[in-house]
């Protein structure tokens, strides 16, 4: 009885991964072995950063926030405990974007919690 195998799907799993390699300098662009090397790191490198990313801007808007509140008198951990305390709901990402691109707004918000 004659060896089976499978080209069609070996093909297609390879034209995949090379079709993810693409735009990368040298062999790593074309040669089996190495694109697949190469596509494994990449998408190691993306899942961890995908969580990375999340802390980045977590740190980010605590920055602004803090920047913004220091302007009042206040320190981050002051206004946000603040903030608990007076029942306020918003999160960091929009009293970033308050502090940013509102001051009025986020002044509105430093001098009801005062």
């Amino acid at each position: 009885m004659p060896r089976s195998v499978n080209s069609v799907a070996k093909r297609a799993r390879r034209k995949k991964v090379l079709k993810q390699a693409k735009g990368y300098f040298g062999r790593r662009k074309n040669v089996w072995t190495v694109a697949k090397n190469a596509v494994d790191k990449a998408m190691q490198y993306s899942y961890r950063d995908r969580r990375n990313k999340k802390r980045t801007f977590r740190a980010l808007w605590i920055t602004r926030i803090n920047a913004g509140a220091r302007e009042y008198g206040l320190s981050y951990s002051q206004f946000m405990g603040k903030l608990k305390a007076n029942d306020i709901e918003l999160n960091r990402k929009v009293l970033a974007d308050l502090a940013m691109n509102n001051p009025e707004a986020f002044k509105a918000v430093i001098e009801k919690v005062k």
